[in-house]
């Protein structure tokens, strides 16, 4: 049987806060411990922060305003844990990752489909680097501007859920070409209040960056084929185990 949670929230607790006990004297002490004697090296390789906003791939008027953590592995492939802010309360809602044009068109068109392009997010101003000034973000914008992402949304916390639940959601990145897929201008006027900021002057501002040469058509599938790609959740066979003498 498919997994069958509604997608508007229905039945699911709201508000946001996860259930749960207060943290306990002895986990507060396990937690400082740790930090002192775990390395953590995964984490102390987030190297950057990246604000911006992105929209559900099955219904294109919810969007979220998304704080995205990056490591990058190499010149052409980043990944990134993905938050729904900068507060110390962030909630980890997902994970993106993303790969340079050059590495994107060596994927099978299937896969391609999934994929989202970043150009108009950054020639927009959409996408920030808080509290880095434009001049020292300039040339990662330039880079960023030529990849692309597949982000998938663990945890709908838009919605209100206080735990995630049901599948992921393919999430894709605003566009141009139709309303539907422009942010919601009370979204970006908050951003760019808290951190004071303007997005129409830092859009003003990229003129010159480009995006690839030319976009590959098979990623933001939705545009040319009114599509998306959702995920339910079924039984299914469980692979025969091995048994050893």
């Amino acid at each position: 049987m498919a997994y069958t949670q509604p997608t508007n929230g229905a039945g699911v607790e709201k508000n946001g806060i996860p259930p749960g006990k207060p943290m306990s004297i002895g986990t507060h002490m396990l937690d400082k411990g740790a930090k002192m004697l775990q390395s953590l090296k995964p984490i102390k390789q987030m190297s950057q922060h990246a604000c911006t906003f992105a929209l559900y791939s099955q219904d294109m008027s919810r969007q979220i305003e998304t704080h995205h953590y990056i490591t990058r592995i190499n010149q052409d492939f980043l990944q990134c844990v993905v938050y729904d802010s900068d507060d110390s309360s962030g909630r980890l809602i997902g994970v993106e990752y993303i790969v340079s044009d050059r590495i994107f068109d060596t994927l099978s068109p299937n896969e391609q489909k999934l994929w989202h392009s970043h150009a108009y997010e950054i020639q927009s101003g959409l996408l920030v680097h808080p509290r880095i000034p434009e001049m020292v973000a300039k040339p990662e914008l330039e880079n960023m501007a030529k990849t692309y992402g597949k982000f998938w949304c663990t945890w709908q916390t838009d919605r209100g859920d206080k735990l995630p639940i049901g599948p992921p959601s393919l999430m894709m990145s605003p566009q141009e070409e139709e309303e539907i897929t422009m942010v919601k201008p009370e979204l970006v006027e908050k951003r760019d209040d808290k951190y004071n900021i303007s997005t129409a002057a830092i859009r003003g501002s990229r003129t010159d960056i480009m995006g690839p040469g030319k976009l590959n058509p098979m990623a933001d599938y939705w545009r040319e084929h009114k599509k998306c790609f959702g995920i339910d959740v079924e039984s299914a066979e469980m692979k025969k185990l091995t048994t050893f003498p």
